[in-house]
């Protein structure tokens, strides 16, 4: 009998524990806090040479709001107070003086150079604003040469022409670094010659952008076709 009754004692606490087993996870918290296995990094912030903050504060001059930090004070800057600064900056070239130009096509070539690509430029937005015509053309000696005519755009400081591989950019991700530098821009108005590197391949490429390269914003755009 004693038998009997610890077999059947072993029996209802097996089937005790197989019903706790199926029946705690309904009540019972299981926490968990697992480190992530690889380090995130801070997005990157793209840097600002000295250079490049010298040209703004020559183009702005007096019209500056505040007293530019220099590159190093520049990247240790937190993220928000960076942004603040560019939006101080951008306002403050609203001021800058119209620089008009007018370029003529180089004499020695003007009688037979060939149109390979165009495009018209249109507004980054309601405040960064362009107008006029980019074309590319072939000269007889196979170089390639950049012009704007009736050209017009919002002023701003350091301002770039860059060739792009992106269609229409309209930020500095969009642009990337695989651009191609074709200089400080010579004026907001007026027509006027870019010289493009020899051995450029122009199928790559899909935009002319007029590009401030400190803050990295996009002032006007003109798709090439």
């Amino acid at each position: 009998m004693k038998r009997l009754l610890l077999i059947g004692l072993m029996g209802l606490i097996g089937v005790g524990a197989g019903a706790w087993y199926l029946i705690s996870p309904l009540f019972i918290d299981q926490v968990v806090d697992e480190a992530f296995p690889l380090e995130v990094a801070a997005p990157a912030r793209a840097q600002v040479s000295q250079g490049e903050l010298d040209q703004v504060q020559a183009a702005l001059g007096d019209q500056l709001p505040v007293e530019l930090p220099s590159a190093a004070e520049l990247a240790d800057m937190p993220v928000e107070a960076v942004a603040a600064l560019e939006a101080e900056i951008m306002e403050a070239a609203t001021e800058i003086p119209d620089k008009a130009v007018a370029d003529s096509m180089p004499e020695a070539v003007a009688a037979d150079p060939t149109a390979v690509l165009e495009g018209q430029f249109q507004d980054a937005d309601s405040f960064h604003q362009g107008a006029g015509t980019a074309t590319i053309y072939e000269l007889p000696d196979g170089a390639h040469l950049l012009r704007f005519e009736e050209f017009s755009v919002t002023n701003g400081p350091d301002l770039h022409v860059i060739l792009s591989k992106h269609p229409n950019p309209t930020s500095q991700a969009d642009i990337g670094t695989d651009y191609i530098d074709l200089g400080s821009l010579k004026g907001n108005l007026g027509n006027q010659n870019y010289e493009i590197p020899t051995g450029v391949d122009l199928s790559e490429y899909q935009s002319i952008v007029i590009y401030c390269k400190p803050f990295h914003v996009v002032f006007s755009v003109a798709a090439l076709s």
